[in-house]
């Protein structure tokens, strides 16, 4: 080119970050080597994102191309920006020497017109002619003293040790007019990055949430105009088609949610099994109203027609664990409504749960029974005089929940949403469900700093559908709208089959005889 044309391809680069990745940028593919960097899709919007917001947080599937698109916009800053230092925070030595070297190598693949030559290049450090910097460094618990810069860049975020102390230290360097870009795939539940993460969904902090699925990746789900990727792909063996049942079966579905899905599982096995899990994650509804100040989420009313049952787990309202109930339709097993708050008085709670349980046809309602629930059953029953309260064969009121009868209540719980015989709305419902773990010694709870109070009431509802299952007939009017409601009976009779004996001689076995 003339040196006019030079300049004006300069000029191109320097204005728009996209162009010069796409034009100039060239990268190791493992599969075929020295490669252009042609964005797919899914990455240019993460460009896009970079160019448009300060602080930046990405959550990420394996092998997305990310750590890529960081260092490739790194070296886009450091060329075309006077004065700018940029600083990619890794989680091991190993980890930060490996991206500098990425970036070294797209570097050394530039034209000589956009190399405005080296002035230093060691192994966390690669300085610029420009007067630009970009250093590479390992995490450790005082790297936050050493971040200050134009740019930060945290990789594998949910990997990274202390990095909450990290973050702590270099806040108020970067608050003044830095940019920041996060980015990790998940790893647990209650550290510092899924933390970060869900208050930037929430709009409760300064990071915009960047979400990919590893559905828009063209190498792993076929899509329109990538025939010539895929024809060099099937050339040494790799059929996009055939990748995701390939993948599933080489791991667990475990690793498969955490890995490709992103989901934000406990750190020990969780108690419902990946597969479940993402069904309720998938059947999730967020069409839903609120009451009492969005302590109970409500999503359809109640029917003349239908019976509802209340599972009730109960707690000081002292901002410690929660107060929670679920209001589920006892013909169709559908979740309707459920209440969640740690700052609710027992007296008030009980207000609530009648009124909800009036209003609700007379629910039926069971009462966890330990501790004050005791207290909360007084108060339902002698003050309120809730008229349908469950009783135990005993004669008392509510349940007392035991480490034998907890293992069945969980059990049976777990049995309802595997053979899809309760339909969970809640977001709130699901999200404990997926923190609600086996630990080491075997034991069933909320993984560490996480909450099981709605999947202990959710539990407690369960049970009065099983035994209420197994003891009487299901009134419905006509009222039934067959295409919407599925029966819970149907759910059940596919898993068992009752079968009448008569001195453990069966029905079937008479009439064999009878013929015979």
């Amino acid at each position: 080119m003339e040196a006019q044309e030079l300049l004006e391809e300069f000029k191109k680069c320097k204005e728009d970050p996209m162009y010069f990745l796409c034009n100039y940028i060239k990268v190791i593919h493992p599969m075929r080597g020295l490669v252009p960097f042609d964005l797919y899709p899914f990455q240019r919007d993460i460009v896009h994102n970079l160019e448009n917001n300060r602080f930046n947080i990405l959550r990420k599937f394996r092998q997305a191309g990310c750590t890529t698109i960081a260092s490739a916009y790194s070296l886009w800053m450091a060329l075309f920006k006077k004065h700018q230092t940029i600083v990619i925070l890794s989680k091991g030595d190993v980890e930060a020497t490996e991206v500098l070297e990425r970036i070294k190598i797209m570097y050394g693949e530039l034209p000589e017109f956009l190399k405005p030559g080296v002035e230093e290049s060691n192994k966390h450090t690669f300085k610029l002619k420009s007067t630009s910097v970009i250093k590479s460094r390992p995490s450790g618990k005082q790297s936050g003293r050493s971040l200050a810069g134009s740019m930060l860049i945290i990789d594998e975020a949910a990997f990274i040790e202390f990095v909450d102390t990290i973050w702590a230290a270099v806040y108020p360097i970067i608050s003044t007019g830095g940019r920041v870009f996060v980015l990790s795939t998940v790893n647990g539940v209650g550290n510092w990055y899924h933390n970060q993460y869900i208050q930037a969904m929430n709009n409760e902090n300064s990071f915009h949430a960047i979400d990919i699925n590893w559905e828009s990746h063209p190498e792993y789900k076929r899509q329109e105009g990538f025939d010539k990727l895929y024809a060099q792909m099937e050339k040494k063996g790799v059929f996009v088609d055939k990748w995701e049942e390939t993948t599933k079966k080489n791991m667990p579905m475990r690793q498969w949610l955490q890995e490709y899905e992103c989901e934000f599982l406990g750190t020990g096995s969780t108690y419902v099994d990946g597969e479940n899990l993402k069904m309720l994650v998938e059947n999730q509804s967020d069409d839903y109203d609120i009451k009492y100040n969005n302590r109970m989420r409500v999503w359809k009313e109640p029917e003349p027609y239908y019976d509802y049952v209340i599972g009730v787990d109960v707690a000081l309202g002292r901002d410690r664990d929660h107060s929670a109930f679920h209001i589920i339709n006892r013909y169709t097993g559908e979740q309707v409504a459920e209440f969640y708050s740690n700052k609710t008085p027992i007296n008030d709670f009980a207000e609530i749960i009648a009124t909800e349980g009036n209003y609700y046809n007379l629910a039926n309602v069971i009462v966890e029974r330990n501790t004050i629930g005791n207290n909360l059953i007084d108060w339902l029953f002698n003050v309120l005089e809730y008229e349908n309260l469950w009783m135990e064969s005993n004669g008392d009121f509510g349940v007392q929940v035991s480490n034998k009868n907890r293992e069945t209540l969980l059990a049976r719980m777990e049995e309802f949403i595997r053979i899809n015989a309760v339909k969970i709305n809640s977001k709130r419902t699901v999200d404990e469900l997926l923190t609600f773990i086996i630990n080491n010694s075997g034991k069933a709870e909320a993984d560490t700093g996480k909450n099981d109070d709605l999947v202990m009431s959710l539990a407690l509802t369960i049970h009065i559908l099983f035994t209420l299952s197994e003891s009487d007939p299901i009134e419905v009017s006509t009222g039934l709208n067959k295409e919407r409601d599925k029966p819970l009976a149907a759910a059940m009779s596919r898993q068992k089959a009752h079968v009448k004996t008569y001195g453990g001689v069966t029905e079937e076995d008479i009439k064999w005889l009878m013929k015979n």
